[in-house]
């Protein structure tokens, strides 16, 4: 059985490759979903990617996502990560699994970074594995898929 995952970008990740690459690398936000499809398609996975610097508009994608009935979500929140309390009610509507993705190991850098309002509704994080993080939650998800069959 096929299924489907929402990969969701928030603020900012459309300047990956540009924005501190010391920090964030060099790889382009189109690589990272080429890669994220491509590693999907090896799991019989459709992989959907959205990026936006709006808000509301990322809430939407997760009612999107809620009545699309998708079997999972990863989710790079971006700055949303520590202060969106409505992208995190959002999420909350899921019954899939989300799993909560940083480039960066937020837990190292900025005090302000260390708090993630959205982890509660999250499956798991992934922090500090550079892009690589969104390949490794792929490849969660499809084991979580084949653990537990029509779920």
């Amino acid at each position: 059985m096929a299924r489907t995952i929402q990969v969701l970008h928030g603020p900012n990740l459309n300047t990956l490759g540009t924005r501190e690459p010391s920090i964030y690398g060099t790889t382009t936000l189109a690589d990272i979903d080429a890669a994220i499809v491509a590693r999907a398609a090896t799991h019989d996975i459709t992989a959907d990617t959205l990026q936006t610097n709006h808000e509301g508009v990322m809430v939407d994608a997760i009612h999107a996502a809620l009545a699309a009935r998708v079997d999972g979500v990863v989710i790079n929140a971006g700055a949303w990560t520590h202060y969106s309390y409505a992208v995190r009610d959002a999420l909350a509507l899921l019954s899939c699994p989300i799993i909560e993705i940083h480039i960066s190991n937020i837990h190292k850098r900025e005090e302000f970074r260390h708090m993630s309002v959205i982890s509660a509704v999250c499956r798991g994080q992934i922090a500090g594995l550079g892009w690589y993080g969104y390949l490794l939650a792929v490849d969660y998800l499809a084991m979580t898929f084949a653990e537990t069959p029509g779920n």
